[in-house]
């Protein structure tokens, strides 16, 4: 059974005890974490309610005395130790260990889902990835990728039915060039098998041949076209080179996902094509949708440009499919919320599909109805604050980044291992190196705002130092390290042992591991990954204080101790598995 977070129980509580002290006002209660100097957490509503309540009977004189009423209503529980009023009228509030110590030893027993905390809707779409079909994977897929994947893994521990979809680039005029420049190439044209395996063998130079002479042949660019139409008509051929060419891309990409151990369903721009007309003849029919200059248009509130969802020559774009996508999304799937994991360049984008939206009456501004999101996020750049392009100039493949960022934790930990004259076998180096290389390569990327640019530097993601992945998975090891070199058994601990927090250094790690479900919350309400790293970093610097002030093994508490250990280990361990990452107990 999921339990309420620490905030939710002292917004409850402290709400109550509002309504209790001013039954005519109308305010729920602020709670926030506060200053340790102060307390755990505060209640900030008396200044509020001052306002609220000046010149009315039984009114307050001061905000200080409003915080006063507040804290004599609050009714006896065994989570606060002790409540006190500082400055113009803030609440400080000190929970008591003992609760906290319960809290932890209930988590130890029931497993770390039972902090999981509520999600905001039911049933989430998350669109994240989206590549295109015939071009390789880079660098800028990086983050829509984890990202997305960050995401959509929060809201399944939540316990939300997520949905993720990889809404790939697989159909467009870029396939009749591709697929003109295959028939052109073979004499016998691309018969009824719509080419051979090997004109798909490298669909980089395939890409850049037939884009080089669609640029220079004005009569390959008229037969490109006319390859377009013969494809969007169902020819079998171009069909079958179609499809030879999307395979082609989904073996490639899939390698990719396999490394970053990321699932998604494909369901590409292809997937709506039978839903663009109807969709469009619905929108002029209902008035949502007009004529203007020979095109179908969606006219938004506050843009200038309109949506154009049918355009003069009677094709389709982006926008027509986008807006399928959506509707498809809440009418089948019956989403609650879909999310769109894309760079910031395609906000203005989104913001018009989702008010074309709302103008069709699919999605309002009731927050019990289905609600949309863009999460955008900046670009990543070199290490000389310029866009991050490989010394060719041209675009880093995903490939190569993550391949080199491999080879790196590879030669480090080599070298660790021999300094420490311990051997590791090619196996074993082949996979930590591959836990460490792809999990400093996400963590580098998640622990910034999303909507910042970034520097991408592989020397300071594999440092052993600081806000890193590496550090924080030696520091997972070492955690392992101590409970394993007790040689106690931890499971029967955790069945018959008790947590206690007597030393500060243990009270302060013990508060920050029963406040990992409100870093989760705020993941969640602000779709911001980076709240989920700032918690682990924390946790981890956290600990060190603990273990630096307070002797584990042979001391005279070291059950529980050894279980505070184990706890760290637990929330750690579940923090990675959000992030991508993989735990080492042993590096």
């Amino acid at each position: 059974m999921t339990g309420p977070s620490i905030y939710d129980e002292l917004v409850d509580m402290f709400g109550s005890a509002i309504q209790t002290a001013f039954p005519d006002a109308s305010h729920s209660a602020i709670v926030t974490q506060c200053d340790p100097k102060f307390g755990d957490y505060q209640c900030n509503s008396a200044m509020a309610l001052f306002k609220q309540m000046k010149g009315k009977e039984g009114a307050p004189k001061n905000p200080r005395a409003a915080a006063d009423m507040i804290i004599d209503a609050v009714k006896d529980s065994p989570i606060i130790a002790s409540t006190s009023v500082a400055g113009p009228g803030f609440v400080n509030i000190k929970l008591s260990p003992d609760w906290v110590a319960g809290r932890l030893g209930s988590m130890m027993k029931n497993g770390i889902q039972s902090w999981a905390p509520k999600p905001p809707k039911s049933k989430i779409v998350v669109d994240f990835s989206s590549p295109n079909v015939a071009k390789e994977m880079h660098v800028g897929h990086l983050r829509s990728t984890i990202i997305g994947d960050t995401l959509a893994k929060t809201f399944e521990f939540a316990g939300a039915d997520v949905l993720r979809l990889n809404h790939i680039g697989d159909w467009g005029t870029q396939f009749g060039m591709l697929i003109e420049y295959m028939a052109e190439k073979r004499p016998e044209g691309l018969g009824k098998e719509g080419g051979k395996e090997e004109d798909v063998a490298d669909l980089q130079d395939l890409y850049r041949a037939a884009k080089a002479k669609f640029d220079n042949d004005e009569e390959f660019k008229t037969k490109a076209r006319a390859a377009v139409k013969l494809l969007q008509g169902g020819a079998p051929e171009y069909l079958s080179a179609w499809n030879r060419i999307c395979d082609a891309s989904r073996k490639q990409f899939e390698q990719i996902y396999g490394r970053l151990g990321v699932t998604l369903t494909e369901r590409g721009e292809s997937f709506y094509n039978p839903y663009l007309a109807p969709l469009v003849e619905e929108l002029m029919e209902s008035g949502v949708a007009e004529e203007s200059q020979g095109a179908t248009c969606v006219f938004v509130e506050g843009q200038k440009v309109p949506l154009i969802i049918r355009k003069s020559d009677g094709g389709f774009g982006y926008a027509t499919t986008d807006m399928a996508a959506l509707r498809q999304r809440l009418n089948e799937e019956k989403a609650e919320w879909v999310i769109y994991v894309t760079d910031v360049g395609q906000s203005q984008h989104f913001q018009m599909i989702f008010a074309g939206a709302k103008k069709a009456g699919w999605i309002s501004n009731d927050p019990d109805g289905a609600r949309v999101d863009h999460v955008g996020f900046g670009l990543v750049l070199g290490e000389d604050g310029q866009k991050f392009k490989a010394r060719s100039g041209d675009v880093v493949r995903l490939v190569d980044l993550l391949d080199e960022a491999k080879t790196r934790c590879s030669t480090t930990i080599k070298e660790r291992r021999e300094e420490r004259g311990e051997p590791i076998s090619d196996e074993e180096l082949e996979r930590a190196a591959s836990i460490m290389g792809y999990g400093a390569v996400k963590y580098a990327d998640l622990k910034n705002n999303r909507m910042s640019n970034y520097k991408f530097s592989y020397d300071e993601m594999l440092s052993l130092k600081g806000n890193t992945a590496v550090y924080l998975l030696y520091a997972y090891a070492r955690i392992c390290g101590i409970v394993r070199k007790s040689g106690k058994d931890v499971g029967k601990m955790k069945e018959e042992g008790k947590i206690v927090l007597e030393h500060e250094k243990e009270y302060a790690l013990g508060l920050h591991l029963s406040q990992f479900p409100e870093a989760l919350d705020r993941t969640m309400s602000e779709l911001m990954p980076n709240r989920l790293c700032e918690y682990l970093y924390d946790l981890s610097d956290i600990f060190t204080g603990f273990y630096t002030e307070c002797n584990v093994v042979g001391s005279e508490q070291e059950e529980s101790r050894l279980l505070l250990c184990e706890a760290t280990a637990t929330v750690i361990r579940q923090c990675f598995a959000l992030l991508g990452i993989t735990p080492m107990e042993r590096i």
